[in-house]
């Protein structure tokens, strides 16, 4: 039997060193935030007794911080006799690690090993309800916010190695810092030759792309399994299921990624049970717990209640859902699908755009106060490089420059959409172009027209508390960026992290004070054809000039949560046969309303859903 250490820096690349089971310098030196693997052979007597090693090896390590954290890491089986636990310590100092398990030779053996500090920023946190920071502070002991950027390569895994290296060269020097992808898929033949049976070679392949990824700064968004219901699929039973997850969980959780259980949740029968046990033992399984999310056609948040979910994820460009959403729950949102650029591949649905109308979309959804993801409608290298790409390079250069992790929707404005940190900065997207008029605090302010398709911007200065203004031409949309820089600097050196707090609103319900009514629906609601809806305004007012409108439906009964039926004022809805399990069945009908000055109304009402 045999214990070797394998440490791999996220920056280079390479063995460190190997060291038997006893021995104190098993890890040692391991710089925090880089991985460190526990390689456990098995025994003849132990292998004997397992000759399933993925299937009934239950291993795991508990590793104890200089802060007396205690970290439990499951292991993986990696072929033949080989089990691993891959760890990354989180603070430089003394560490000492306990083996629990079903393996005679390795239960109850103890170690200890010196981690060295390094200046790694860490994982990734939830942060100031909708934003993101990194676990680690800066050399000052501030807080690190993260700018998300995430672009979308679903066959990372298997698409060919130059051609692997080409996109993630490419996306680094792009800036972009996510890569989001499938796990396993009905797309991609070889990760699994059954249930049970896990292509070591497929994986170990996989390990040495998402290093690279991390290498690059780039976080990999994992998808556990994609195409329409294949975690199912290729999982049969939740035997199969936790075990697959286990696996993924101790082979990447000391990595740095994100997970995102499947594509569309909606495309699952009994969705939110599914994942809410997929999530939970997720969550279980990840001590570093990592942000965790399902990709949606529409939204996510519907199984945010599950308590398995830290951030919200969207698979459409629809403003009124996100803007709505935005007030009434206080995670971070990421859109994983608000467009698809053309740049040459050719277009095969209503979302593929091309550069000009996929570039107001992300600054629409960052008005939404969603962080972006870029997906083009091809896939791999050739498509790499393309005038979207460069819009997001333009976009993240801008939002770094900004405390953009404390902007929130900001709604004192016409002839344009905004977020703001009232009294310092304020940006606002002008889609198209026509005269802005914008209410600040008053205050002297710094004023940058910038042409989002290239970053190039004109300075200007103004004094007072009501700008008004217009771009410097109508050919494209425009940025307008009112900042107190001075300010802004003070702020970034000296404030700390959360200069406000961000309070949700309490939402004005069923009461004689909502500006609107429910018209229709009347009567019953059908599975099998559209129904009418509409809502009217009771009070016309300069705040209900703009609304945005969100209507939802739950079956309670059925516990498959709600689902969103529409997102305007009138039109035809028909529930999903996903709302519930049971028909005829009661359902629940919200609706919320948003007026021009971001206040939210709601109201509630009750009808029948029949086959």
């Amino acid at each position: 039997m045999r214990l070797a250490t394998i440490c791999f820096g996220l920056v280079p690349l390479a063995l460190r060193g190997q060291a038997p089971a006893a021995a104190p310098s098993a890890c040692s030196n391991t710089p925090t935030y880089s991985t460190c693997e526990l390689v456990f052979e098995l025994s003849d007597k132990d292998a004997a007794a397992h000759t399933h090693p993925y299937v009934s090896v239950d291993l795991k390590v508990e590793f104890r911080s200089p802060r007396h954290r205690t970290w439990a890491i499951p292991a993986y089986w990696d072929g033949g006799r080989r089990m691993v636990v891959r760890f990354a310590p989180t603070e430089a100092g003394d560490w000492d690690y306990h083996v629990i398990g079903n393996l005679a030779d390795w239960d109850d053996k103890k170690g200890s090993f010196t981690a060295a500090s390094s200046e790694s920023r860490g994982f990734l946190r939830p942060a100031n309800k909708h934003h993101w920071a990194y676990t680690e502070r800066d050399s000052r002991g501030l807080d690190q916010a993260h700018l998300w950027m995430g672009a979308t390569e679903m066959l990372f895994a298997t698409m060919d190695d130059a051609a692997f290296r080409t996109v993630a060269d490419a996306r680094a020097a792009q800036k972009f810092n996510h890569l989001r992808g499938w796990l396993v898929s009905q797309a991609q033949e070889g990760a699994f030759s059954s249930p049970d049976t896990p292509n070591v070679e497929y994986f170990q392949r996989l390990d040495q792309r998402i290093r690279y990824l991390n290498q690059k700064g780039i976080t990999a968004d994992l998808i556990l399994a994609g195409g329409p219901g294949y975690l199912v699929k290729a999982f049969p039973t939740w035997q199969q299921r936790s075990r697959y997850l286990r696996f993924v969980a101790g082979r990447y959780g000391a990595m740095n990624v994100t997970w995102q259980a499947v594509d569309q949740w909606e495309d699952y029968p009994d969705s939110r049970a599914l994942l809410k046990e997929v999530g939970g033992l997720l969550k279980q399984l990840d001590p570093y717990q990592h942000p965790r999310t399902t990709g949606a056609h529409l939204t996510s948040t519907p199984l945010l209640d599950d308590g398995w979910m830290d951030f919200a994820a969207y698979g459409t460009p629809d403003d009124n859902l996100g803007a709505v959403e935005h007030q009434l729950y206080g995670v971070p949102f990421v859109n994983l699908d608000f467009g698809r650029e053309d740049s040459g591949a050719g277009k095969s649905g209503p979302n593929d755009l091309d550069a000009n109308e996929f570039r107001h979309r992300l600054w629409n959804a960052t008005m939404d106060g969603q962080y972006p993801t870029y997906t083009n409608s091809g896939a791999g290298a050739p498509y790499a490089n393309s005038p979207g790409a460069k819009a997001m390079t333009v976009w993240f250069d801008f939002m770094s420059d900004a405390r953009h992790w404390e902007l929130e929707p900001y709604f004192d404005v016409d002839g344009g959409r905004a977020v703001a940190l009232e009294d310092t900065e304020y940006v606002v997207y002008i889609e198209k172009p026509g005269p802005v008029e914008l209410t600040v605090e008053k205050h002297g302010y710094d004023v940058y027209w910038i042409n989002p398709i290239d970053g190039e911007s004109i300075r200007k200065k103004f004094s007072g508390e009501h700008f008004t203004g217009e771009p410097p031409s109508r050919s494209h949309d425009w940025i307008l960026h009112v900042v107190r820089e001075s300010h802004l600097e003070g702020m970034n050196k000296s404030f700390k992290f959360e200069s406000r707090d961000i309070v949700l609103q309490e939402v004005e319900a069923n009461t004689p004070k909502v500006p609107f009514a429910m018209e229709e629906p009347k009567g019953d609601l059908s599975l099998s054809k559209p129904v009418p809806y509409s809502a009217k305004l009771t009070r016309e007012s300069r705040a209900t000039r703009l609304m945005r409108w969100l209507w939802m439906g739950e079956v309670a009964a059925d516990h498959q949560g709600y689902r969103v039926l529409a997102t305007s004022q009138k039109g035809e809805m028909q529930p999903p046969r996903s709302i519930a399990t049971n028909f005829p069945a009661l359902m629940h009908l919200r609706l919320y309303g948003m007026n021009a000055n971001g206040k939210i109304y709601e109201l509630d009402s009750a009808c029948q859903i029949n086959p």
